[in-house]
């Protein structure tokens, strides 16, 4: 059944998104709908049995005096995540995370997407001073063969079929970043069924400290998953060929969780670890659940971790920090010195936003000694914000619920790829102003933030420059923004995934 525009939008107050109806038809419980547990129909299996994957890194397919090309396929794939089981995925390039794209400063990289699935995909580069053709607008759809779509009117988008070129440009410091699907309407889904991975830049600053290095270096992709019987990803949407109809059943319209922890697409992981520093880049790349991660046990003398990048990179100095609280998106860079256990330990890291087998992460196991090289400086970098004295505009933004039939919504209203809710002006500096009614990780496109102020002061976790900022229940923040580097057409959303399909997203454009 294809959906006509107008029974998508009945209830979305005009709004372009076509997402309240198909959404809330099941209903939920009466209030504020929270992120529900999505359970499995497999046995879950056992914890620390399976070691940790390595994520693969991209390798050009050519490159020329500035650029570096790349080549990437999104299709169907069949792994074996969990042990003894064959789960389908949607991958780029067929593996779940996709393969890490390692660029340098002021390189840029050009990336050929090919799109093998049954559905259309846009790819978004979550942390990147992208231009707008490039940066993963929702509606800027990569359409597979003799698939058109009939239920999003955007006069604006930019659509090709089964094939696109992004460019990225690089010219920001080094950093975390990743890419994910970002398909209007169906981004949940699409990144649960696995289209996700990172996008490492690296620069002069960050080779000249003494930070671990080599296989000391590890990036770990967070995230939960689901299962049916069968093996295959469990995810309650409306329709799950995800062709027409969007939405999830309406008792989890407050964000999907799934009950199997993956690390690096491996269940509860274990790692062989020396006695010597590591440095993880850490993604929370789930779509509704947040962590706060431990170790246990705790090393003596100290916080066991040291956090020396945020979102947009280093920190001017590190942070001794006894537990990390990540939302959805978040990116911590975190040293770990397994020098503060006896070889023969092992070291559980934890989840203590859960219990129960959601409450573990993955295991590390201190198996040799050798020696350590790396050390960490007391000062990283040189961070120059924005000047508050420079601010030409201040704009408030309330992201709350508003009721069954209208859900999720920025200053009351769904999104709209039409209507644009602010227009700042080229290399112009502003203060957004933020509220939110329940939890909501806030990401915007394009720039990276500095936060003044959550609820009062800046929290413990909103160092450095981001670009995600994680507000609780009637929680506030002040962000200082740049909007330098390219005009156009982004959005800026709550990257709770199941929030975001169902309209608690918003236009700006850079003028």
């Amino acid at each position: 059944m294809k959906w006509t525009r107008r029974e998508l939008l009945r209830a979305g107050g005009g709004a372009a998104a076509g997402l309240a109806l198909p959404h809330f038809e099941t209903g939920c419980a009466r209030g504020r709908p929270q992120p529900r547990l999505l359970a499995s129909g497999i046995s879950l299996p056992k914890p620390f049995e399976v070691a940790l994957p390595i994520i693969p890194v991209l390798k050009p397919v050519s490159a020329d005096a500035t650029t570096d090309f790349y080549e990437l396929d999104a299709r169907p794939a069949k792994l074996e995540i969990v042990p003894g089981l064959s789960t389908g995925i949607w991958g780029y390039n067929g593996i779940f995370p996709g393969p890490t794209i390692e660029a340098r400063h002021g390189r840029r990289v050009a990336v050929h997407l090919r799109n093998q699935l049954p559905v259309p995909i846009v790819t978004h580069l979550h942390g990147g001073h992208t231009a707008p053709e490039s940066d993963g607008y929702p509606t800027d759809l990569v359409l597979p063969a003799s698939y058109t779509p009939s239920h999003m009117h955007d006069p604006r988008a930019r659509r090709t079929q089964e094939q696109r070129d992004y460019l990225y440009l690089n010219d920001q410091r080094a950093a975390t970043l990743w890419y994910h699907d970002h398909r209007m309407d169906f981004t949940a889904p699409q990144v649960w069924r696995g289209l996700a991975g990172f996008y490492i830049i690296r620069d002069d600053e960050e080779a000249q400290l003494p930070l671990p290095r080599g296989d000391k270096e590890i990036a770990l992709l967070i995230c939960d998953r689901s299962f049916q019987a069968d093996g295959s990803f469990l995810y309650p949407s409306l329709d799950p060929s995800l062709r027409e109809r969007p939405g999830v059943t309406g008792e989890y319209m407050g964000g999907v969780l799934g009950d199997v922890i993956l690390v690096n697409g491996a269940p509860w992981p274990k790692l062989e670890v020396a006695n010597t520093r590591y440095r993880f880049r850490i993604l929370n790349a789930s779509n509704a659940r947040r962590y706060e991660l431990a170790l246990d046990p705790s090393p003596s003398g100290g916080a066991p971790f040291v956090q020396i990048g945020s979102d947009g990179g280093l920190l001017a100095a590190p942070i001794r920090q006894r537990t990390i609280k990540m939302a959805p998106a978040e990116r911590f860079d975190l040293i770990v010195d397994f020098s503060k256990y006896r070889l023969g330990s092992t070291v559980t890291l934890l989840n203590k936003a859960s219990s129960g087998a959601t409450g573990q992460i993955m295991r590390f196991q201190v198996t040799r000694e050798e020696r350590d090289p790396s050390a960490i400086p007391p000062q990283l970098s040189r961070l120059s914000f924005p000047n508050a004295s420079d601010v030409v505009a201040t704009r408030d933004f309330k992201f709350a619920f508003r009721d069954m039939d209208r859900g999720w919504l920025i200053n009351g209203k769904s999104y709209d790829p039409v209507r644009m809710d602010a227009q700042p002006k080229l290399d112009s500096t502003e203060i957004w102003r933020l509220e939110t009614d329940f939890n909501h990780p806030l990401h915007l496109h394009l720039v990276h933030f500095q936060v003044l102020s959550h609820s009062g002061r800046p929290g413990p976790y909103d160092a450095g420059w981001k670009d995600t900022v994680d507000l609780g229940p009637g929680q506030t923040a002040n962000i200082l923004v740049r909007f330098g580097g390219h005009r156009g057409r982004y959005v800026f959303h709550c990257h709770n995934l199941e929030h975001e399909d169902m309209a608690m997203m918003g236009n700006f454009e850079v003028v």
